[in-house]
């Protein structure tokens, strides 16, 4: 072996384990990637140990797997607690713009933010900002149910900052895309808050329609608790005291309630109020029950409500009590930031000192404060919406762009070949098709002089059989009477009617003529054959443009409808003949009928002359039609081409 080929043998051996070393590694990888997805899934692992095994799988930055693998080390830094990791985290691999994201992922992954913002953080604007976010991937991706889940997160939002409005306009879209098994929950929520939505908007008829339905529709016994003591407090806004004293005292006695304190304390005091709204006579324990309860389980919003309903309960009677009720809900409303129910109280207090200014301003602030805030909420979800759909509009256009160019592209690439492709194509199939036509030409051509032949064939044995029995019949029986000397006028009477049999022979042979006279000619020959005690109406003559026919269709016609009118003659005793004559762009139309003894089908068949009549429309491309029945006349539409 010469010193080249050893040089060349080194250098491939050298080269192929670089090769297989890299081959290798990769395997390596992928190797790792999976054993470390598999570990991180393993329920028995803990969530530590899962997250370690998910940092791993995620250095290999290459993985189509990538933004799910993501997506599990956020949810797991969510339950475990770790928040600054997951806000972190989520910035680093899901807002990043050279990061290819799996919409799917994206879409949980933004939902997960929008959960953590809505129900850790407390922040309102952000939660809504990623349920928006995620809604806009689930769209992207075609899931309506997780869609409307977060419409109804989102809804959930708008009503707690008192746009009942378009939290009901959210909930409503919300509604419209919730319809499987598993949303049968988020459905029922949908109801509860649309309901919620129309009290609040005092469309009390709405609310009390909603509150029904989720009642009706909720699996929950517990759900249902809630959702009547809503409905029964919808009876108590609207006045129907009486209702609202029947549901809460049957929701009272439910057994359920042990477990669930809050809604007990909620359903006594509501009770009671209702009692005392309805001017019946409450014991003070019934307000102090329940505030009782929600003292025990600290539950400061329900205390704002007992505490209230305890101030407008000694208003009347003890008015320093009632303040002293009252001033506790303020304290409560300012330590909870809800100035909604400082404010209401305020209604109360200036009733009790209207005389108080300052009691007087500081109602007047926060109502100009609440609408403000209310306003500026309203208007700021409002511009997110519009914001959001601006940016999905926008992104569609571009990737609609983005599409038509690649498709362009593509166009182009293939334009050569398919063109040549096309161009053989089509030189094969007009060569093919000038074959078929050249070939059709010949068997219509041939079919209608074989129609037109058959047509004469019928015609003239009809004459041959007229000429023998009618013509000849009657000259044999003339012949007869002068062999036995019958009278001179007899038999002139016999030859008069075989001359006029003959001329009348002649006018049905003779040539028609299709020049100037035509249309004068086809209406002498209708009249001479309309019988003495029959009228005929013509319909159409004169806007007949006859020069525009071909001297063979006008000949056909003619013939047709002599044959058509000598028929009636024969057989039909008709009193009333009718035809119209009408055009279109390609047909002449003629339409004959008449109040004839008419015939079957069968009849029509077997009558020469109309199966010449066929035989003639037929040669040269018309059709015509036979309408007709024993007892109810005869009738021929009759369509040529032009």
């Amino acid at each position: 072996m010469d010193f080249k080929n050893t040089t060349f043998v080194l250098i491939t051996l050298l080269l192929y384990g670089c090769i297989q070393k890299e081959v290798d590694i990769n395997a390596d990888k992928v190797k790792s990637y999976k054993t470390h997805l598999s570990d991180s899934n393993n329920l028995e692992s803990k969530s530590v140990d899962k997250l370690i095994q998910l940092n791993r799988a995620l250095k290999n930055k290459t993985s189509e797997n990538y933004t799910q693998l993501a997506y599990q080390k956020n949810r797991l830094h969510y339950s475990l607690g770790q928040f600054d990791s997951l806000v972190f985290f989520h910035r680093k691999f899901f807002r990043k713009t050279d990061l290819k994201v799996d919409f799917h992922d994206a879409a949980k992954q933004y939902y997960l933010m929008g959960y953590y913002y809505d129900q850790v953080v407390k922040d309102s604007d952000s939660a809504f900002k990623n349920y928006t976010i995620s809604k806009n991937f689930y769209e992207r991706i075609g899931d309506s149910s997780w869609v409307g889940r977060n419409l109804l997160n989102m809804g959930t939002i708008q009503k707690d900052f008192n746009d009942y409005f378009g939290s009901k306009e959210t909930i409503t879209e919300a509604l419209q895309l919730l319809k499987s098994k598993e949303d049968a929950i988020y459905i029922v929520q949908s109801y509860n808050l649309l309901a919620t939505n129309h009290r609040k908007l005092l469309n009390f008829q709405e609310a009390e329609k909603y509150y029904n339905k989720a009642i009706k529709a909720t699996e929950s016994k517990n759900d249902e608790l809630i959702y009547k003591n809503n409905l029964a407090a919808t009876y108590i806004d609207s006045k129907k005291y009486d209702k609202a004293i029947f549901l809460l005292g049957a929701l009272a006695q439910d057994s359920l309630l042990i477990k669930n304190q809050k809604e007990y304390a909620r359903i006594l005091d509501n009770l009671a109020y209702t009692q005392w709204l309805s001017n019946k006579k409450v014991a003070l324990q019934a307000f102090l029950a329940p505030l009782q309860v929600r003292k025990e389980n600290n539950d400061k919003r329900g205390q704002i409500a007992s505490y209230t309903h305890l101030g407008e309960f000694y208003s009347q009677k003890t008015p320093i009590k009632a303040k002293q009720y009252f001033d506790t809900v303020i304290q409560l409303s300012k330590n909870l930031k809800i100035p909604r129910a400082e404010k209401d109280v305020l209604k109360f207090l200036m009733k009790l000192e209207p005389k108080n200014v300052p009691l007087r301003d500081r109602y007047i602030l926060l109502q100009d404060s609440l609408y403000a805030q209310e306003l500026k909420v309203k208007t700021q979800f409002a511009k997110y919406k519009y914001d959001d759909k601006l940016k999905q509009e926008s992104i569609l256009r571009l990737e609609k762009e983005k599409a038509e160019k690649e498709l362009e592209v593509s166009r182009q690439e293939n334009q050569k070949l398919i063109s040549i492709a096309i161009g053989g194509l089509v030189l094969t199939l007009s060569g093919f098709g000038i074959l078929l036509l050249v070939q059709r030409t010949k068997r219509l051509r041939k079919e209608k002089e074989t129609a037109a032949l058959e047509a004469s064939f019928k015609t003239e044995e009809e004459l041959s059989r007229r000429l023998h029995d009618d013509f000849g019949g009657k000259l044999n029986h003339a012949m007869i009477m002068l062999q036995n000397n019958v009278t001179n006028s007899e038999v002139l009477n016999v030859v008069d009617g075989l001359y006029s049999q003959s001329r009348n022979f002649s006018r049905e042979i003779n040539a028609v003529d299709t020049g100037s006279n035509f249309k004068t000619e086809l209406l002498e020959m209708l009249r001479f054959r309309t019988p003495s005690n029959a009228k005929l109406l013509l319909s159409g003559t004169m806007d007949m443009d006859w020069k525009s026919v071909s001297h063979l269709y006008k000949t056909t016609v003619f013939k047709v409808l002599q044959e058509l009118m000598i028929n009636m003659g024969k057989h039909s005793k008709a009193t009333l003949i009718s035809i119209g004559f009408s055009t279109t762009l390609k047909h002449l139309k003629i339409d004959y009928a008449d109040d004839g003894i008419g015939a079957s089908i069968e009849d029509l068949h077997a009558k020469n002359g109309l199966r010449n009549t066929e035989k003639r429309i037929e040669s040269i491309g018309g059709n015509i039609t036979f309408n007709s029945e024993k007892g109810n006349g005869f009738r021929a539409e009759i369509e040529i081409p032009r």
